[in-house]
This record gives structure tokens, C-alpha cells and sequence, in this order.
């Protein structure tokens, strides 16, 4: 097999290796593998070689995607570190200090293992999430890895081994039996890590018993992945690439729908022959492809870079689905983006591009109670206000109720929201205090029990 095809990853152990890394300041790179002791660094061949500008590093969109940064801790985080190592500190102390600030960094955001994972028989189903009502989320054990970590990603405890944050399942039959159950679930989305890190014949074990008889409910697959971005040779090079499409085609052959889930967040990512054969080959085995990304100060935060992705996307075949705010978690002070510019970039951005791309909703909020859609400002009776509403709720009673909070140049997430006209609460948060209520006595019964 040609050497453009041998899959390498780079993380903190052999990044120096990397000839163009090789060309950079030595603090830079001691400045990288300190970050690397916290938050999980990985890179690989195809995102070096083909996608980072190295004349303009550091400060490639790229680079900075999946190469850490000091600005992605605190000064105190990092400082903390730092002289821990000058000062020779053990290693049990040292990783002492790492555990507690991965703990300080929200290391599991909007409820995802105390509110979303279901109890079935007394037993908690640790690779399932069940937040809305019809959709399941599974993280297969095998698939709890990526091609590349990118540096804003919400879900870095996967990726870190911290004792008790990895959600992961290698049963497929704990999946199947759940969803045979819950007839009200229409489509189960297979997340991780990236489930296409996984060889084809072990997700297809989990996919092909919810293909048969008694799965009628399920209407869609969906696969969550970053690898038509980070690794589009799994679509194309060797054996195991065809064997994942004719699994492709096997889904479609059932007549459920199958969606991959694409992850894009930066124009350069959908610009390689290798990423534009990919897209051709899965579109051609009955698969739609929806992108969605964060949008994230340092890597996309223009109206420009936006519209000029969803035209690229839109001209592949793909469908734009989602702008997100990135989530409260990690580096997220770094990626930053108030409430204020991401709707201004997303309303310009959507300005300017045709009705194939005005499919992607945004800015949207991945929050506890929700997918929150920031819908406007607005000035009303002398008071201006952000307009929101949910697209999808713990409580499905709350969707497309349009909300109203106060106005504020700097909050970037819904907890930096406060009701507006005087009202003391929004609409749904008694209902959600009392469902979070209900979730975690469930919790901690089945801890007692």
C-alpha cells in the first residue's frame, strides 16, 4: 500500500518527530507537551501532511485544531504545572495536580452522566444516553478513540482515562434490547470518540440485529465521525473500506435511513481529492451526509469562512445541519464566542448563501435542558433581548416556545442568561428543576442500591 495511505498518529510522546514541528520554537513545544499533561492530544499524517499550512504556524486554523496551545489552560493552570515540573514533583503528585484540573475544566457537561444515562432493571446502561424522547445515543467501547483529537472537543474525558467519566458499551445486545423496548425512539445515533475508528465487522455487529424483525420503530442509523475531516481513507483505501460501504448499502437495502454525521469546521478540511472521493463513495451507497460544527474564535469565527463552508458543503452533496456554541467545558475561554457575535456571524454567513445551504440551523446551545436556538435580537417595550427557543427538550412540551432573556454583550452559554421583563424564571426551568429532581434521586438510588 502506498505511504499516503499508512495511517500515523502524533500525540505528546512523538510530535517532535514531525519534521515541520521540528522548525518551531523549543518553548512552543514545551509549552505543547505541558497542555498535553491535561487535555488530550492527538494528531495524525493526512491532517499534517494535507491540511495544515505550516508557513503559517502556529497560528493555522488547523494546527490550532488539533495541536495544543498554552491559551487553551488558565495561567494558573498552566503556571501550576509548569512549576510543578521545574520543581521535579513525583509523579503521584504530579498527576494529583492534572486530576484536579481536568476537574476545575467542567469535565462532563449539560448532565450527560448524571441526567442522560438510563436505568433499565435496576441497572444503569453506561453506553446509552436517552435524553430526548426519540433518540438514542450509543457509545460503542471500541469506538471511544479518534483519528485525531480536536482540541475543543467536549467529550475529552473519553479521552483521557479519567476513572469514572468514559461512557462506552461493547454490548450490542444491552443496545438492542433498550431499543426494542422503547418504541418510542425512532433513531439511534452511534457516537464515541468516533465510531469509525472501529474495524467494518465490529460495527456491524452492533448495527445489523437493530436491521431485523421488531426494530420497525427505528427509523434512521446515524453515525456521528470526524473522519471524512481527519482520515477520509476509511471510505476509500483497502479492504475494510469497501467492506463499510457495502454495510452502508446493507442499511440503506432495509429501508432505514442511514446518516453520517459529518464533522467539519473550517473550509480547508472539505478541500482535498481524498475528502471530495470520500464524499462521492458514501453518497453513492444511499447515505446522507449532514455537517455540523462549533463555531470557535481562533478556527472559525467569521461570517466568511461560515458561507463559504456551507456553499462547499452544499456543492458536494452534503446538508448543513448545525451551527453550535461551543460547549461549557475544556478550553472552551479559549474557543470563546459570545452569544452576540455567533448570531451576527451565523445571520451574515446565512446572508449569503443560496436555499441548498439555509438547511443549518444556529447558533444552537447543546445545553442541559436542550438544544437551545438563539433566534434573534430584538428590541421590545424599550428592552433588548436575546429570542429563543428549544429545538429539542428534556420536556418535548417545550419545543418552539419562543423564550426571552435579557440582553448581554458577554454571556455564551444559557446559564449566562437571565429572564427577561421582570419575569423571575423562564417558562420551562421549574419543570426542568423537577425533572433533574427525579434523575438524580434515580441516581443515587441505584448507587445505594
Amino acid at each position: 500500500m502506498s505511504e499516503l495511505y499508512d495511517y500515523k498518529a502524533y500525540t505528546a510522546r512523538n510530535f517532535r518527530s514531525i519534521p515541520q514541528i521540528r522548525e518551531l520554537p523549543e518553548f512552543l513545544k514545551k509549552e505543547m507537551e505541558i497542555v498535553a499533561m491535561v487535555l488530550p492530544f492527538k494528531s495524525n499524517s493526512y491532517v499534517v501532511n494535507e491540511l495544515i499550512n505550516w508557513g503559517n504556524a502556529p497560528d493555522d486554523p488547523i494546527f490550532r485544531l488539533t495541536f495544543p496551545d498554552r491559551a487553551m489552560l488558565s495561567e494558573h493552570h498552566f503556571d501550576r504545572l509548569k512549576n510543578a515540573l521545574a520543581s521535579h514533583t513525583e509523579k503521584n503528585q504530579l498527576e494529583a495536580i492534572v486530576h484536579e484540573i481536568r476537574m476545575e475544566l467542567n469535565p462532563h457537561p449539560a448532565g450527560q452522566l448524571a441526567l442522560n444515562i438510563p436505568v433499565s432493571n435496576g441497572q444503569r446502561l453506561e453506553g446509552i444516553q436517552h435524553k430526548y424522547r426519540e433518540t438514542v445515543l450509543f457509545f460503542p467501547s471500541q469506538g471511544q478513540t479518534c483519528h485525531a483529537y480536536c482540541t475543543f472537543c467536549f467529550r475529552w474525558p473519553q479521552f483521557t482515562g479519567m476513572e469514572g467519566m468514559k461512557m462506552a458499551s461493547a454490548e450490542s445486545r444491552q443496545l438492542a434490547d433498550y431499543l426494542r423496548n422503547h418504541t418510542e425512539v425512532t433513531n439511534v445515533l452511534f457516537t464515541g470518540g468516533d465510531p469509525l475508528v472501529m474495524k467494518t465487522s465490529v460495527l456491524e455487529k452492533y448495527i445489523s440485529p437493530i436491521l431485523g424483525p421488531g426494530f420497525e420503530h427505528i427509523h434512521t442509523i446515524r453515525i456521528g465521525s470526524k473522519a471524512l475531516a481527519y482520515w477520509p481513507y476509511r471510505f476509500t483505501a483497502g479492504q475494510d473500506a469497501d467492506d463499510l460501504l457495502r454495510l452502508f448499502e446493507k442499511v440503506a437495502r432495509s429501508g432505514k435511513q442511514l446518516a453520517l454525521m459529518a464533522h467539519f469546521n473550517h473550509p480547508v478540511e472539505l478541500g482535498t481529492k481524498a475528502v471530495k472521493q470520500a464524499i462521492k463513495r458514501i453518497r453513492s451507497a444511499g447515505v446522507e451526509i449532514r455537517t455540523q460544527s462549533p463555531i470557535l474564535r481562533h478556527i472559525n469565527d467569521s461570517a466568511k469562512i461560515w458561507a463559504r463552508m456551507w456553499r462547499h458543503q452544499a456543492r458536494l452533496g452534503c446538508i448543513p445541519y448545525y451551527m453550535f456554541m461551543a460547549r461549557d467545558t475544556g478550553a472552551k475561554a479559549y474557543f470563546n464566542v459570545t452569544i452576540e457575535n455567533a448570531y451576527e456571524i451565523y445571520r451574515e454567513a446565512y446572508s449569503k448563501v443560496s436555499g441548498m445551504s439555509k438547511t443549518v440551523r444556529g447558533p444552537v446551545m447543546s445545553a442541559s435542558p436542550g438544544k437551545v436556538h438563539i433566534l434573534g435580537i430584538s428590541e421590545i417595550a424599550g428592552e433588548k433581548i436575546f429570542i429563543l427557543q428549544f429545538i429539542q427538550g428534556r420536556n418535548p412540551e417545550w419545543v418552539r416556545r419562543p423564550f426571552f432573556a435579557k440582553f448581554d454583550t458577554k454571556a455564551s452559554w444559557l446559564t449566562d442568561l437571565y429572564p427577561a421583563f421582570g419575569e423571575e424564571k423562564f417558562f420551562w426551568q421549574d419543570n426542568y428543576e423537577q425533572l433533574t429532581r427525579i434523575k438524580m434521586h434515580e441516581a443515587l438510588k441505584q448507587e445505594d442500591d
